[in-house]
């Protein structure tokens, strides 16, 4: 067979392979969070006619041969991920987008508490071995039992409770383990008729008059990832000495029961895509050590609130990628065409 038709197969089905590639980012065009591909080719194996030499060895000897080699022609480099922000699209809401490099962090499961007491060796380790999926996607709502999960798949969201009381301000967080953020998990009713939440783990509570398990007439997230619910909490009426009476009244007040963290990579293109606009990270893959982190500290980023961050396809560059393409296939396939005219008229030489 012709060396040129083995080179057109293999054109072929690299030129297939990038189409399936742009194919993919135009139709992730308006998908949240999504990071566009690219797809490299890289030459084939060559067959070498003749090897290089130097000649006679002096310097006045014969001039030396250059090598003489047979392509077979291209095959798949690379499939590059661009990990580029993105535009913030506004959306409302408990949103957030990362304002530069990370990842929030998510898992499908709410009862793993991951330890990050160790050094950045060890933590990394503690987290890639976990079954983490990070996501760029910062749309995140209170499931039926206190958590905060995201949209897309109710993952958990974790990062770092809060401990002690949480009406306390300035707050103070848990930052030795990654755990999900929960508003409580437990809440009983008093002889009045309200309720009384409390978090058995972090050991505070605070009174309320309503049942509902999420216990938060209101939900929002800061630039620094602190979770904020709203509560009515019932407090003493106070005399005109300032000392407390029989009587309460019912006051609404802002508690903090956690920080999202978010993960850095020291190279975020070694993630691997998961699907549904999550990546993953195991050890030993090429993603580096892992870094958690809370939003707006020193050198990290900040959220945006009420923003999700768009795909960051170019159309214009699919586009043109795609003419691109769409000419390579056809003249790979023009290849195979003149090919089989060749070996068609070698039969033809036997009549």
């Amino acid at each position: 067979m012709l060396r040129a038709m083995d080179s057109a197969v293999s054109g072929l089905r690299a030129h297939q392979n990038k189409l399936d590639v742009i194919g993919h980012n135009i139709a992730n065009v308006n998908t949240a969070g999504y990071k566009a591909q690219s797809y490299l080719f890289k030459e084939a194996m060559y067959q070498t006619s003749t090897a290089s030499t130097s000649g006679a060895g002096n310097d006045f000897g014969a001039g030396g041969v250059n090598a003489a080699q047979y392509g077979y022609g291209a095959m798949m480099g690379s499939i590059w991920v661009d990990m580029t922000s993105s535009t913030p699209t506004q959306m409302g809401g408990l949103t957030a987008t990362i304002d530069g490099e990370g990842f929030f962090m998510t898992m499908a499961t709410s009862g793993d508490t991951v330890s990050i007491a160790g050094d950045a060796t060890a933590n990394s380790e503690a987290i890639k071995g976990s079954n983490f999926q990070y996501t760029r996607v910062g749309q995140f709502k209170i499931d039926s039992q206190g958590f905060l999960v995201d949209c897309n798949s109710n993952n958990y969201i974790y990062g770092y409770r809060a401990i002690e009381n949480p009406l306390v301000s300035p707050v103070k967080f848990d930052t030795t383990s990654l755990q999900p953020i929960r508003v409580c998990n437990a809440q009983t009713q008093n002889p009045d008729g309200s309720y009384l939440m409390w978090n058995s783990k972090d050991n505070f509570q605070i009174e309320t008059d309503s049942d509902d398990i999420a216990l938060a007439s209101s939900v929002k997230i800061d630039s620094q990832g602190k979770i904020t619910i709203g509560i009515k909490v019932k407090e003493p009426v106070l005399d005109d000495q300032g000392n407390a009476t029989s009587e309460y009244s019912e006051v609404t007040k802002e508690a903090v029961i956690g920080q999202v963290a978010i993960a850095k990579f020291q190279n975020q293109e070694g993630l691997t895509k998961a699907g549904g606009s999550y990546y993953t990270a195991s050890r030993g893959d090429n993603a580096g050590i892992c870094i958690p982190a809370a939003p707006g500290d020193v050198g990290e980023a900040s959220l945006i609130t009420g923003y999700v961050e768009a795909s960051n396809v170019d159309m214009a560059k699919e586009f043109v990628d795609l003419i691109t393409t769409q000419r390579g296939f056809q003249a790979n396939s023009k290849i195979i065409t003149v090919s089989d005219q060749i070996l068609e008229e070698l039969v033809n030489l036997k009549r």
